[in-house]
Formats: C-alpha cells, structure tokens, sequence
C-alpha cells in the first residue's frame, strides 16, 4: 500500500499540519515556527521595499534629466582664428536645426545660448548659468513648461526671463520681481571689456526636481541672449530631443552626419552615464545584502526542523513501522518547512507591497515624527524619493525567498526519513 501512495498525499498533509499546529506540551515547536514565520515576512518585506526604493530613485533621476535636459547636445568643435582667439559658435545654426529635424526619431530642436553670469538682488548674490532660448522650445521642455510648483504664466516669457525656484528661493525673489544679472564679458571699449550689467523682470519660476537645476538655471529669450552675450547671429549650441531617449546612441550616425563635418554630439548618457553605473552597481549590491537577510531569516527553518524532528522521534519510528516509507517522512517534514517558508513570503509581500504603495505618506510621518528632514534634496540631488512597485522585483524576491526556503527545508526532513525506526523506539 506504501509503495501506492502518491507524493504529498493528503494524509502527508495532514500529519504536517497537525506537526506545525503542535503546542510545546506536546512536543511541537510553535514558537520556533512562529519565529520562523516573522522572520521571513520581515525580510522578504524589507527586500520589496528596498527593490520599489531603488527603482523609484533611479526612474525618479532618469526623469528629471531627460525632462529638463537635451537628450543629445549638438556643437561644433573648436576653431582658433589668426588671432589666437578661440569658438565654437554655429553661425548657420538654422539651416542644422532644420537637417537634424529631418531625422527619423527626433522630436524637437532648439538653438541655445549659454552663459555665466552673476545673479544679484538686493545684498543677495549667487552663480548662475543662462540659456537663452525662444519662447516655443521652452515650451516643449516637458519639466520646464508643466509641474505642481511652477509660478506665473509662461506665455509671459519673452518679457523678462524664467528663473529655477532654487534661485528665487536664495534671492527672495517672486514673479514681477527684478533680478539683476552680471557678465563678465560684457561691452569692449578702449580700457578692456567691461561687465555687461542688465535687469530684467522675473515672468515665470519653474520646479525641475532637481536641486542642482532649479538652484543654477535661468531661461532667457534667445534674441535677448544673443545681445547679452554677444551672439549676434550665431548659437553655441542646438539641444535635440528624441523619442526613445534609451536609444540615442543608435542616432548617433545619423545626427553626425545631418550636422557636419565639425559636429560633436554630447548625449545624457555620457552627462549622467557614471552616475547611473553607479546606481546600477548599488542595486545589485543592495539586492545581495538582502538576499543574505532573506537567507538568514530562512535558516531559522532549519532550527525549527531540527528541534521537530527531535520531538517527534517516537512518531517517526511509530509511522515508519506501520509502513511509511522514507519518501513519506521526508515530505511530512518539507511539507512543514515549506509551508513556514510559503506563509512567510505570502505576508511578507503583502506588507512591503502595502509598505511601498503607501511610502509617501510613511516617510511624510517619519519626517514629522523626527522632528527634521529625512531626505534631503541638496544632497540626494532630487526632492522626493519616491517608490516604484514593479512586477519583476516582486517576484525575483518571492523567487528568492521560496528558493531558499524549500533549500534549507530539505537538510532537516531528509534526517527525519534516515531515521532508524529501532532506535527511535529503543527507550520507549
């Protein structure tokens, strides 16, 4: 009849659960069970969690520089004149912007200015850097043009200029304000170059979620910037959107070729690429450490077995000698394990998905409740960290905690089918 009965049959089942259900009196191991049973859902909850903050950092990131930055920078490489002076500027800028338009994939192109200068309010001073672009290209910068924290109307841009809120933060400045901007290469005259010093009346603050954009940036008109910096008729550079971003390298043929013989691309890859390395060697660290908190969380299965095993020595030659083969006592005890292992995972899911789909709330509490900022955007660079629940990292951590719990599971229940049934019954 043994040799008949099928794997994990029922009666296997129920011997298992009447083992896990067990009280200490009666030569269970609850208590282990349940420590077990914690121990798993804490860890497994605690490698979702980590795995849905990694991923929302990282999308977070890549999101705030493809929404305010060029995907691709296109330039001209540098030429001296017979004076020594050396440019980069695109005098027939146009005609570029229109070819790399032409291109399949590309969605916009915007001739810029770019500057430094000296922005000034009052007794408040701070660096800056300008971009002088029209009106139309400022609107097609998704994270420039729309946003929960931007001030003032943007179709107001052309009469003044666009600042980062980090800098009217610095210079107490708001919409309808004067900011004083100062260039070092101003106007030449017979003494040298003097500064070139200007007003001009803030008409829109725009919210990137970048710290490091939003405390440097002004938006200038393009034709004004052309006369501030002495780019009269020319652009430093075109600034090229693309459509699929992550694919930018394999335009990088195309875009050359549309540009010219004197054209450079400098793409947000190579910008952010050591960065995002970085992030990615991070992750996988991250994930390591977890999987060896999920490991250890698991081992406290083999604990449990083992002292199970022990107290039910007596059942274990009982069954063996009414016939249980070794296959039998060696599912009992994994069926045991498992099921501590399978639980575990279960909740364990179901409290880091509930963690990570409420962690804005969460951390929003912590904040309060230290009494101070936990994230802090002038170090992390972006002003929210933010959770990303994704499919992939919940099961690679429901595989991993499965994976391991079935691993250890083994080692204990296979010492229970080896178990003599004669010396288990010998002082009985």
């Amino acid at each position: 009849m043994a040799g008949q009965t099928a794997p994990f049959s029922k009666f296997e089942w129920m011997i298992a659960w009447r083992y896990l259900r067990a009280k200490r009196a009666e030569g269970g191991v609850s208590v282990m069970t349940w420590i077990s049973l914690i121990g798993i859902t804490l860890a497994v909850a605690a490698l979702i969690i980590t795995l849905a903050v990694r991923a929302g950092f990282r999308a977070e990131f890549v999101d705030t520089i493809l929404g305010a930055n060029a995907h691709v920078t296109v330039f001209n490489s540098i030429t001296v004149d017979d004076t020594g002076h050396t440019s980069r500027v695109m005098a027939d800028y146009k005609e570029k912007a229109e070819r790399i338009r032409q291109i399949p994939g590309v969605t916009r192109v915007a001739p810029l200015i770019k500057g430094q200068v000296m922005a000034n309010n009052q007794q408040y001073n701070t660096g800056a850097q300008v971009f002088g672009i029209s009106l139309e290209d400022l609107k097609g910068i998704p994270r420039i043009a729309s946003g929960e924290d931007q001030i003032g109307n943007i179709d107001d841009f052309d009469h003044g200029v666009a600042i980062g809120k980090g800098i009217a933060n610095t210079l107490g400045l708001g919409v309808g304000d004067k900011i004083k901007l100062i260039s070092p290469n101003g106007t030449k005259t017979a003494f040298g170059v003097s500064p070139r010093v200007k007003v001009y009346e803030v008409t829109y603050i725009f919210s990137v979620g970048r710290y490091d954009i939003d405390g440097i940036r002004i938006y200038m008109p393009f034709k004004e910037a052309q006369s501030f910096f002495n780019r009269e008729g020319v652009a430093d550079e075109l600034e090229v959107m693309v459509k699929e971003p992550e694919k930018v390298g394999d335009m990088a043929l195309d875009l050359l070729r549309a540009g010219g013989d004197r054209t450079v691309l400098w793409t947000w890859r190579d910008a952010s690429g050591a960065f995002l390395r970085a992030l990615t060697v991070e992750d996988n660290v991250m994930f390591v450490l977890m999987s060896v908190l999920v490991l250890i969380a698991a081992m406290n299965i083999i604990s449990g077995l083992v002292m199970l095993v022990k107290n039910k020595g007596r059942d274990i030659g009982i069954l063996r000698t009414m016939g249980l083969t070794e296959g039998s006592v060696l599912r009992v005890f994994f069926i045991c394990g498992a099921l501590t292992g399978l639980l575990g995972t279960l909740f364990g899911v179901i409290l880091g998905c509930l963690f990570a789909l409420y962690f804005d709330p969460i951390l929003a509490f912590v904040s309060g409740a230290s009494g101070g900022q936990v994230w802090d955007a002038s170090v992390r660079g972006i002003y929210k960290l933010p959770a990303l629940l994704q499919f992939k990292d919940v099961m690679s951590a429901i595989a991993l905690s499965l994976g391991l719990s079935f691993i250890v599971t083994i080692f204990p229940a296979r010492r229970a089918a080896r178990m003599n049934p004669v010396e288990a019954l010998r002082y009985e």
